[in-house]
């Protein structure tokens, strides 16, 4: 008798367990708060949530609304409250559903094309459902006033430097011991960058974020490619785990990323389109994958190099305002830097770890000193090696022209249009530099006479 009543009690109570546990694993969580990030070409919509979750969204249309449902959760925060301004939406309603979850409306100004996923937490934020409300009908980019890039001697454009702010909206990147945050030091820098570089004749600066949202790592060179650049700079502000590590650095893009993004470009159709180099490059779109490929790792190669190149002018110059974290360029797999025909560097302008980084980094005038170390170095490479069909490179023949000097000859050069140029004869440039034809090769060197 006693061990029927022990065995019937062990059994009430592992049944009263088990009704606790999947008590316990269905208690909900709470919606503790909510976040609006407004960009150009989308609205980021943030709920922090106690733990994931399940959901689900769909569309409606006339009048176009967003509707969100998320399972066994209560509402903690004031939706009413939120900043709504530059966004589509105009009202946010919300709601209990099946005495469980919740329901939350979003009256929209159009219609977007909504997307969702959960983020785990970070050092700053927990759990959070993320809702993208994409403007299929907005741009990232205006159309126009885009610069056309010419290869031809005579033209004068401006080079294209993409400036590149790390990070932003919900992706704060490294925060500091007194809680600065990289996504605000590197936004505020990218920004003084851009003026320094406008205020330089012959250059022209465009920023991928202008404002506090977050941009995909892929979409920043994207964004690179349409505004048809020159150089593309991705500003950052390292972190370490201990605050000892300090100085700043300058990545460019290592061989073992070039070859996974080559077969990446590869094997993706609507990459083969693109042009490789620029206008007058070449397009994979006809090619086989052998030709492809070797064009492709003939381009990547190329930018490297050029990144490596103008990465030691702009570590030269930075050299001379704060301490070097490396004394050489260093070589990354960063997404970012992963363009196939577009000179890429990332900056990393100091450890923000480091309490005393992070002070320079938070002083604007600091921050001036870093933008103008690092123009100072692209102004130095792009003068040394200027675009074709650039202002700078029509200044430099013009500078070769009035006291003679070495050219270097280009693709698609001929020896009498060199002549024309430069203001002199074929015959004379034959003459000065011993040829006995007026073929030439590119690469070759070739002396100008001083007009």
């Amino acid at each position: 008798m006693k061990s029927y009543f022990t065995k019937g009690w062990l059994r009430v109570w592992v049944l009263a367990w088990l009704v606790v546990a999947v008590s316990a694993g269905h208690a909900a969580t709470t919606v503790e708060g909510a976040r609006i990030w407004p960009a150009p070409d989308h609205t980021r919509v943030v709920f922090d949530i106690g733990a994931g979750v399940e959901h689900s969204i769909f569309a409606l249309e006339k009048p176009a609304r967003l509707v969100i449902d998320i399972k066994n959760v209560k509402l903690g925060a004031d939706l009413s409250r939120l900043e709504l301004g530059g966004s589509p939406i105009k009202r946010i309603r919300s709601a209990p559903r099946n005495g469980r979850d919740l329901r939350v409306v979003l009256d929209l100004d159009n219609a977007i094309k909504p997307r969702s996923f959960q983020l785990e937490p970070n050092q700053q934020y927990g759990h959070r459902l993320v809702v993208d409300l994409i403007q299929e009908n907005q741009k990232a980019l205006p159309t126009k006033d885009e610069p056309v890039l010419q290869d031809n001697a005579g033209s004068r454009r401006d080079i294209i430097v993409v400036i590149d702010a790390g990070h932003g909206g919900e992706d704060p990147g490294a925060i500091g011991p007194q809680g600065t945050r990289e996504k605000d030091i590197v936004l505020s820098m990218a920004k003084t960058l851009e003026s320094l570089i406008n205020s330089q004749p012959g250059y022209k600066a465009k920023l991928t974020r202008n404002g506090d949202y977050y941009i995909d790592l892929r979409s920043r060179t994207v964004l690179a490619r349409k505004y048809n650049a020159d150089l593309f700079v991705s500003v950052h502000a390292d972190a370490f785990r201990t605050p000892q590590p300090r100085g700043a650095s300058v990545f460019a893009l290592s061989q073992r990323g070039a070859t996974s993004e080559t077969a990446r470009w590869l094997a993706r159709s609507e990459n083969r389109s693109d042009l490789i180099g620029g206008v007058g490059g070449v397009s994979l779109g006809d090619k086989n994958d052998v030709l492809a490929g070797v064009l492709l790792d003939l381009s990547m190669t190329a930018s490297i190099n050029a990144s490596i190149g103008v990465g030691d002018y702009v570590l030269k110059q930075l050299g001379g305002v704060t301490k070097l974290h490396k004394p050489g360029v260093e070589q990354a797999a960063f997404a970012v830097l992963k363009s196939p025909d577009i000179p890429s560097i990332l900056v990393e302008a100091g450890f923000i770890s480091n309490p005393r980084e992070e002070r320079n980094l938070k002083s604007s005038a600091y921050q001036r000193r870093i933008s103008q170390a690092v123009f100072g170095g692209i102004d130095s490479y792009f003068n040394s090696t200027p675009p074709p069909g650039t202002l700078l490179a029509y200044n430099k023949r013009q500078a070769q022209n009035l006291a003679g000097g070495q050219y270097r000859i280009q693709r698609g050069d001929t020896l009498s249009a060199v002549a024309r140029r430069n203001q002199t004869t074929v015959n004379e440039l034959m003459r000065h530099n011993g040829l006995s034809n007026d073929r030439v090769l590119v690469g070759q060197t070739i002396e100008i006479p001083a007009s």
